[in-house]
């Protein structure tokens, strides 16, 4: 339990810096001006650096232990705050955005350092009843992502009523003393070594199971950011900004409280999953049939908000309220969905290499946000917000027929 408390901690305190600082980002050169395509290509190093962490970080942890590389992750985010407080608002839009991609990649590298270490600690650390890991997953995963919508919200208030610089500069200060809190109390042997002559093995799974729940996540994860990442921040920010430094400051609250709000929201659905579908004493087969059926529930919401918008012609009231009650019934359906693919991944791994496998699964979450990013970016550019909720109904259709195929492996 010590164990677990504590990489729980240490995973919460790295979320909260995480979410912070995308919107810090996102609403700061927003703000400068920057282009949807623009403000995609800041986030896309940080996804990209995702694919090969993920990899990297399954090899790592079997060589060197969990604690290293959460540790390591924890470090490379501080590094990462500290090196985006150096940005020169005299530099050009090419040099800041190069400049900003590549600290983003640091911290994409740390993020998955950190998550890799979290997950498969709960595969080795899970208590060995029935339903246990279910339920340890659930909860580990839904309190991330809940303190990380806190972060969203801290992200757009600190850069409202602290500026850039300072909110970056405190983020980092905090995380260090986190680290340091980290490092006293993790209990010593953290699992997760594998012998030497298990640490080699090919960067597929040997079960097909996990590499088409792979599959799944990827466009499940593309589904949520093609909207998330750029569209409906950029949407809402010129329907709720008047243009004056009061009206940036309101639209910064509302629109960090709205995806505060939707990532806490999907992070208390993840924790109460299992309950939700009745995991005590379920077969793991009956929970992959319900995995499919919440695959193919997601899928017509986002072409239904397409729709709406589309019918629109433009911003309006009742779009704007339409969109906002969708994607919640959207962040619902897809936070039933992504929990139940972070216990199916434990639950088809191997206890033998469960971070190769676990970090197989995640550079697969980490394309389909890479994905999901560029497309967020250039759907809204193309075609605006009827053809970024479109798009994200594809990869929704996409997770659906992928997901389809795990009763046949």
């Amino acid at each position: 339990m010590r164990a677990y408390a504590a990489v729980t901690a240490a995973y919460w305190a790295f979320m909260l810096s995480d979410g912070a600082l995308r919107m810090l980002v996102l609403l700061h050169f927003n703000g400068l001006g920057f282009t949807p395509l623009q403000l995609a290509w800041l986030f896309l190093l940080y996804e990209a650096a995702g694919i090969v962490t993920n990899l990297a970080a399954g090899w790592l942890a079997a060589r060197f232990g969990l604690a290293a590389t959460l540790y390591g992750g924890l470090a490379l985010q501080i590094g990462a705050l500290v090196a985006l407080a150096q940005l020169d608002p005299a530099w050009s839009i090419v040099a800041s955005v190069a400049f900003v991609m590549a600290v983003q990649g640091i911290s994409g590298v740390a993020k998955d350092l950190a998550k890799m270490s979290s997950k498969s600690a709960v595969k080795l650390l899970a208590p060995k009843e029935e339903g246990g890991l279910f339920r340890w997953v659930a909860l580990l995963t839904g309190s991330k992502n809940a303190i990380k919508g806190l972060g969203f919200f801290l992200g757009a208030a600190l850069l409202a009523l602290a500026g850039f610089d300072a909110a970056v500069w405190g983020m980092a200060g905090v995380l260090a003393v986190i680290l340091t809190a980290v490092a006293l109390f993790l209990p010593a042997g953290l699992p997760g070594r594998m012998k030497s002559d298990e640490t080699c093995g090919g960067w597929r799974s040997k079960d097909a199971r996990v590499n088409r729940l792979s599959l799944a996540r990827m466009f499940l994860f593309g589904a949520r950011d093609v909207w998330f990442v750029v569209g409906i921040p950029v949407y809402f920010q010129a329907v709720l900004s008047d243009g004056t430094a009061e009206g940036r400051r309101e639209a910064f609250f509302l629109i960090g409280g709205f995806l505060a709000l939707w990532i806490i929201a999907y992070g208390v659905v993840q924790a109460f999953a299992p309950r939700l579908l009745g995991a005590k004493g379920q077969p793991e087969a009956e929970t992959t049939r319900k995995a499919i059926r919440w695959a193919g529930l997601l899928v017509p919401i986002p072409f239904v908000l397409a729709g709406a918008a589309w019918l629109s012609g433009g911003p309006a009231p009742w779009l704007t309220s339409t969109l906002v009650g969708g994607l919640l019934v959207f962040g619902f359906v897809f936070a039933v969905n992504s929990s139940v693919h972070s216990y199916l991944i434990l639950a088809f791994g191997s206890a033998e290499r469960i971070t190769r496998d676990v970090g197989f699964y995640y550079m697969a979450n980490a394309a389909g946000r890479l994905i999901g990013t560029v497309l967020s970016g250039l759907s809204y550019q193309v075609g605006g917000l009827p053809l970024c909720l479109a798009t994200a109904g594809v990869m929704a259709l996409a997770s659906w027929l992928a997901a389809r195929r795990l009763c046949s492996a």
